[in-house]
This record gives C-alpha cells, sequence and structure tokens, in this order.
C-alpha cells in the first residue's frame, strides 16, 4: 500500500503503525503536508474547530477511511458530504471512557458535597462547615448507556447508590440489568437523584434536555452534562436554576465556549468546566493504541472497529447517527 496516511500525532511517536502507507503529519496547519488527493486514511485533528477539521475533506479524493479521535462524530458529518461514497467514518470508543467516567464522577460529587462553595471560602479564609448530600443512597440516570455510560456506571459502583436506571435510543438487557428506550424517561426522570446526560449529539438528541424533561426531574436533583451542549435547552435549564428547583453540572454548553457575559456563568448552583471529559493524561496512550489496531486492520483489509457510518449508504453522507 502506497497511499498517505493523516495523522495529528507525530508519526515517529507511535510505535507499531504498520509498513506500506506514508505517513503523514497534520495537525491543523494552514498548510496540508501532502496533495489531499492521495490520502487513503485520514485521522481528524482533536481538538480542534470544527470547521478546520472539515476542511481538507473535499479535496481528498482518494479516501477511504475518517477516523476521529473523539467518542463524537457531529463536528466532522456535515463535511461528509463533499467526499466520494463508500468513505468509512469511526469514532474513538475506547479512548475516553477512563478520562470522562472520571469526571463525571468529579462533577457529581464536587456539586452534592459543596466544593465550589469551600474553594471560594478558602478564598475568603471562611471555614463553611454544614451538612452536604451523599452520593450514598441516591438513584442515579444515566441518558445515554453506550461505552461512556456503562464506564460511568463502573465508577459508580463503590459509592453504594440505591440505584442506577439506564437509558438508550433503544431497549436491551444487560449483565447489570434492563436498559431503558427513550420512551421510558417520562417515567424514570422524577425518581432520580441525578441525572446524567452522555448520549451523542444527533438530532435525535437535540434538545432532549428541554423544559419538559426538565420539569419531570424531582426538586432538588442535579443535572450532570458530558455530551455535547446543544442535548440541553439552555434557556429552559436557567430557568430552572434561577428558581433554586435544580442544580446542574456542566463540562459542555450551548453555546461553547461559553461567552464572559453569558447567565449560565452566574446561575445559582451550576458548577461548569470547560470541556475537559477527554483531554486527560490518558488520552494519548489510547488513542496511539487504537490508532495502531485500526491502521494495522486497514492495511491488511480485515473490519475496522467503530464504523459509524458509510458514505453514500443509507442516505448517509451529510449527516448520521453517532455512538457515545
Amino acid at each position: 500500500m502506497t497511499a498517505d496516511v493523516w495523522l495529528p500525532i507525530p508519526p515517529e511517536e507511535i510505535v507499531g503503525l504498520p509498513k506500506g502507507p506514508t505517513y503523514r503529519f497534520w495537525d491543523g496547519a494552514e498548510t496540508f503536508p501532502s496533495d489531499p488527493a492521495d490520502c487513503a486514511f485520514y485521522v481528524v485533528p482533536y481538538m480542534k474547530p470544527a470547521g478546520l477539521g472539515q476542511r481538507p475533506l473535499p479535496e481528498m479524493t482518494s479516501l477511504e477511511v475518517v477516523q476521529t479521535l473523539s467518542a463524537g462524530t457531529d463536528h466532522v458529518e456535515p463535511g461528509l458530504h463533499r467526499v466520494r461514497a463508500g468513505v468509512r467514518l469511526c469514532n474513538a470508543r475506547g479512548v475516553h471512557e477512563a478520562s470522562t467516567a472520571e469526571l463525571t464522577l468529579t462533577l457529581i460529587l464536587a456539586s452534592l458535597r459543596g466544593v465550589p462553595d469551600f474553594v471560594r471560602a478558602q478564598d475568603r479564609g471562611e471555614w463553611l462547615g454544614g451538612f452536604r448530600p451523599a452520593l450514598a443512597d441516591r438513584s442515579v440516570l444515566i441518558v445515554g448507556y453506550g461505552s461512556i455510560g456503562s464506564a460511568i456506571e463502573d465508577r459508580l459502583e463503590p459509592f453504594e447508590v440505591a440505584r442506577v436506571a439506564r437509558v438508550a435510543r433503544s431497549g436491551r438487557a444487560t449483565a447489570r440489568g434492563p436498559v431503558h428506550p427513550l420512551t421510558d424517561l417520562p417515567a424514570l426522570l422524577p425518581e432520580a437523584d441525578v441525572v446524567v446526560v452522555s448520549t451523542p449529539l444527533t438530532e435525535a438528541t437535540r434538545g432532549l434536555v428541554d423544559a419538559e424533561f426538565l420539569a419531570r426531574m424531582k426538586d432538588g436533583a442535579l443535572l450532570v452534562n458530558v455530551a455535547r451542549g446543544p442535548v440541553v435547552d439552555t434557556a429552559a435549564l436557567l430557568g430552572e436554576l434561577e428558581s433554586g428547583r435544580l442544580t446542574a453540572a456542566l463540562d459542555v454548553t450551548d453555546p461553547e465556549p461559553l461567552p464572559p457575559a453569558h447567565p449560565l456563568w452566574r446561575a445559582p448552583g451550576v458548577l461548569i468546566s470547560p470541556h475537559v471529559g477527554g483531554p486527560t493524561s490518558a488520552f494519548l496512550p489510547r488513542a496511539k493504541r487504537l490508532l495502531v489496531d485500526q491502521l494495522n486492520r486497514f492495511v491488511n483489509r480485515e473490519p475496522l472497529r467503530n464504523v459509524i457510518l458509510t458514505t453514500g449508504v443509507g442516505g448517509a453522507g451529510a449527516s448520521g447517527s453517532t455512538g457515545v
């Protein structure tokens, strides 16, 4: 195989890449590393603006695979209508589960135990005591039970939660218990003390957490969003926060980045982290392992992992479903 592979990590830093392709390093620089028409396997630069990652796609006339290093693919899917039919889009399932699940537990515990209040009190030199809710004995609802949702439940187990309920696009049975379909949400929301949203962003999930969704949550419940900002209706959430009925912990927002004057910054009962679920020290070794595995499969013409869609199949190209 003599085709080019574009990588956002210098190829000399990745041990185990198969021989055959010509590896090119491109992490979003203005100048392309080679003629895009020669690229057969394109790994989209990580944590870059969506338009930047889509920029070379129209010129990639030999393209066979687009590989993201994120769990979501919504940042690249709009550009796929400009590539030829048969291009496979793969996500980074297996790369971000540990980091995102860690942050989810961090946000839950920090919010329930009042850590932001303690930090502010420390700045004032104030000893702020008081009685705080524990995660123990709480009921947790995970909305979006893919690999990240499952990893979140892994980390909930030692905390003696009363119950974990699981929701995905369609229902199924697991060793841990049932995964409910989205249609069961209205009945499950009033029972949950903590609602974790870890869905992909699709047309079906955009605005999923709307005024009706929030109204069904019990008084005093905590909403945790580690999915994508547009999954939550920001205006509806602001109304619930300002009333004091709900609290929230958000790693993602809509808009994002959140402008300095946005009222969400100053809403009561909200903890905001700046979309840091994935970028940790756990990312690079897992990303490298994924790329080595995928590229060995590609060179040996074996089935790829994590294929989300294939352009020109079932109308995919301009859009398609993504996985968590």
